[in-house]
């Protein structure tokens, strides 16, 4: 049976006005920063040369015409002339579309360097993560709506906004030319003769407008399976990214065959999905192809009544070809750019319904109910804490307990009983619940969870987290790794891994331990941080805690009764048949 798919946030309908919000929610995070001068300059570059590349594509038009003339009238000294203004606007094009593009990816690079770092400064800076996870209806995927959702969101919005200016300044001056040279054409309907100014421009009009409403009609239908296409994708992926992380685990449990088959389900949702996707592609394509060939022989078998008539050149009629591609190309930009906005708006959806997560989990925050300080004393001291779970029921009341400088205190309790969620209460990353929380200096804490976590780069950097690399001699590394018997990792110091699944969850609890002999801090805080240790190197680790750090407070949530006999003092979490548990400090 597949497991059930991750909860995930919500999509919400963006339309209209809320679409415009949630658009200018994601521009002003750039756009009002303080990169925004130099930004705005890049922009402008690049407005700058998109309308330079509009003027060049009217001189070489121009350029087409008199070429077409020459010929026509066999006149070589002006052909040539012709030709020598060709290579001229040729050149001036080839500088003006390279450069437009260069400052454009500048722009781009800055800009998703400023969204990104407001993501993750507002995910992992400010913790909303935490908070998110606690939550049923957490974000799907924030890793990738920080890393893909915003490089496409940036993408697309400075191609769309750019596409569309050069088509506005591609309407504007090539249909200036089709007005002017199709104003005083002769039509002749039921009989009677009469002229339409700017007939050809006219043609180019109705021929967009119901270009754009057919794609509309069979295009809708896109907005809603590209973003259907993000979440499925990143499902699919975060399921092999959990397998691959858990791969002991899941081998020794034999469950491969469970992994494979949810693995084929999550792919078959994708192969669904993609299905619709190529459909309604496949529709869209037929169209738009269609449309654009179709448009080709348009603007000659409207000229051509009039060339026969003498009332136009050929070189006019070249021009008028140009003009009129160039003229439904930008009035049919709709049309072309359909399938990017339908991905753009996916994108925006994505991104603001993630942004709207972590402001929930900014005003939880900040209506929290645990008041966790710092105080001006040595001391640890928990105030009438309540503890309660995501779902509001009762786990712990009414806490009161004292710490001092050099106390060793087990915290016991039933499994379940809310030992971790105690010391995740202290750390501050617990917001269920009242209370006060009362912390000693913090600059020398130190929290080992039961699930180490070593960051990917070398092994150096893994043991001096969370202080940067360098911070220890390789000396010093070395005579801790041999303290807890890690000596095969000595000559690994400068290796680059993504450490996580390569070594063992015993070598990596040790690992988390060394970092504590390392830190040497004055107050230490371990949930289960020996769960995964046989007795005897549990035995030897807390004498060399009792060794090298005479002096350091210790709290541990005891994972089995031998921890407890390494500490001198008791924290009971004592459960109650009528009520919720309470905390006797002994």
């Amino acid at each position: 049976m597949a497991e059930p798919p991750r909860p995930r946030a919500k999509r919400p309908s963006i339309f209209g006005l809320r679409f415009l919000r949630a658009l200018w929610r994601l521009l002003r995070v750039y756009w009002t920063s303080a990169d925004a001068l130099p930004g705005a300059a890049l922009l402008l570059g690049a407005i700058g040369l998109e309308l330079a590349t509009v003027w060049t594509h009217v001189l070489l038009s121009e350029a087409q015409r008199r070429i077409f003339d020459a010929l026509e009238l066999k006149a070589a000294e002006a052909f040539f002339a012709a030709i020598g203004f060709f290579l001229v606007a040729t050149s001036i094009f080839v500088f003006a579309a390279t450069y437009r593009i260069f400052l454009r990816q500048t722009l781009e690079m800055r800009w998703r360097r400023g969204l990104t770092a407001h993501y993750i400064e507002r995910w992992i800076g400010a913790r909303a993560f935490l908070r998110a996870k606690l939550h049923a209806d957490a974000i799907d995927n924030p890793d990738q709506r920080i890393q893909e959702d915003v490089r496409d969101f940036v993408a697309s919005a400075l191609g769309l906004a750019l596409s569309l200016l050069a088509a506005v300044a591609t309407l504007v001056s090539f249909g200036g030319i089709l007005w002017r040279e199709s104003s005083d054409w002769p039509i002749r309907f039921s009989g009677q003769e009469f002229t339409l100014p700017g007939f050809m421009m006219w043609v180019a009009i109705l021929y967009a407008v119901f270009s754009m409403w057919l794609t509309h009609i069979v295009g809708r239908r896109l907005v809603p399976i590209n973003f259907d296409r993000l979440r499925l994708e990143a499902d699919f992926r975060y399921g092999l990214v959990r397998f691959r992380d858990n791969l002991e685990s899941v081998v020794l449990s034999r469950g491969e065959a469970v992994e494979r088959q949810n693995a084929l389900i999550r792919f078959r949702h994708v192969i669904a999905n993609w299905w619709q996707l190529i459909r309604a592609q496949r529709n869209l394509s037929l169209l738009t192809t269609g449309v654009g060939h179709a448009n080709d022989i348009v603007p000659v078998l409207v000229a051509a009544p009039a060339y026969f008539a003498h009332l136009i050149t050929l070189g006019s009629i070249v021009q008028m070809r140009i003009a009129y591609a160039q003229v439904s190309g930008a009035l049919i930009w709709f049309v072309n750019a359909y399938q990017e906005i339908a991905r753009w708006r996916a994108n925006i959806e994505r991104l603001v319904a993630f942004a709207e997560v972590m402001d929930e989990t900014a005003r939880e925050a900040a209506a929290t109910r645990i008041e966790v300080v710092t105080g001006t004393g040595a001391r640890l001291r928990l105030e009438d804490l309540h503890l309660e779970a995501p779902d509001g029921s009762a786990l712990i009341h009414g806490a009161q307990a004292s710490v001092e400088p050099g106390d060793r205190i087990a915290v016991i309790g039933p499994s379940g009983s809310g030992k971790t969620i105690l010391l995740r209460a202290i750390a501050g990353i617990w917001p269920f619940g009242s209370g006060r929380v009362e912390l000693p200096v913090r600059d020398r804490l130190l929290f080992v969870p039961e699930r180490a976590y070593i960051p990917q780069g070398s092994l150096r950097a893994g043991l001096s987290f969370p202080a940067p690399e360098g911070t220890f001699s390789d000396e010093q590394i070395v005579e801790m790794l041999q303290l807890l018997d890690l000596r095969n990792l000595e000559r690994r110091l400068d290796a680059v891994e993504a450490w996580d699944p390569v070594l063992s969850d015993n070598e990596k609890q040790r690992v988390a331990l060394v970092r504590v002999l390392l830190h040497e801090p004055e107050w230490l805080f371990l949930d289960k941080a020996t769960s995964a240790l046989d007795e005897e190197t549990e035995r030897r680790v807390y004498e060399l805690l009792a060794e090298r750090l005479p002096n350091t407070t210790v709290i541990t949530a005891a994972h089995r009764p031998a921890v407890v006999g390494y500490h001198a003092r008791r924290w009971t979490i004592a459960p109650s048949e009528t009520g919720p548990a309470t905390l006797e400090a002994a």
